[in-house]
């Protein structure tokens, strides 16, 4: 086990926080976007809100084997597995002087709902602001670690 595992953990905790904010940031951005990605007909579709699907740090079989001998084996933490886009259904809205709208007068707006994703900005904010108090910790007790040999 190396005495930088703790920081390394950390450090992979804040760059998925990062990512999570990023694309709260993105489905934001894109709350009134109605006009996004083309479908397999040709035609345009509202924008969809994207969410990050997380797993742990699995050691490759190279890494077990390392381990067995001795050698530091997985790291932990969180690695971002993939970017999925949330299939709820678009919400109609009635408005016929949109330029997208339907021959009944109604637009399909993207599936984003800011106070969701407000909250998810506050709970990644939170969760990285843990990381980082947890990385300074880390390097804190390594600082004293460096002082008691010095002594």
């Amino acid at each position: 086990m190396s005495i930088f595992q703790s920081m390394n953990t950390s450090a992979s905790g804040l760059t998925s926080q990062r990512l999570r904010m990023d694309l709260v940031s993105s489905n934001l951005a894109n709350a009134q976007t109605t006009r996004a990605t083309q479908n397999a007909d040709g035609e345009f579709e509202p924008y969809r809100r994207k969410m990050a699907t997380f797993g742990t740090g699995q050691p490759s079989f190279k890494q077990m084997l390392k381990y067995a001998e001795g050698a530091n084996g997985s790291d932990g933490g969180v690695r971002a597995t993939g970017i999925v886009e949330d299939q709820t259904p678009f919400e109609l809205v009635y408005n016929p002087e949109h330029p997208d709208a339907d021959e009944d007068g109604y637009v399909e707006m993207p599936n984003v709902d800011p106070l969701k994703e407000m909250v998810d900005m506050m709970s990644a904010s939170r969760s990285y602001e843990a990381n980082v108090t947890a990385f300074n910790a880390s390097k804190g007790m390594l600082m004293k670690a460096l002082e008691i040999g010095r002594n």
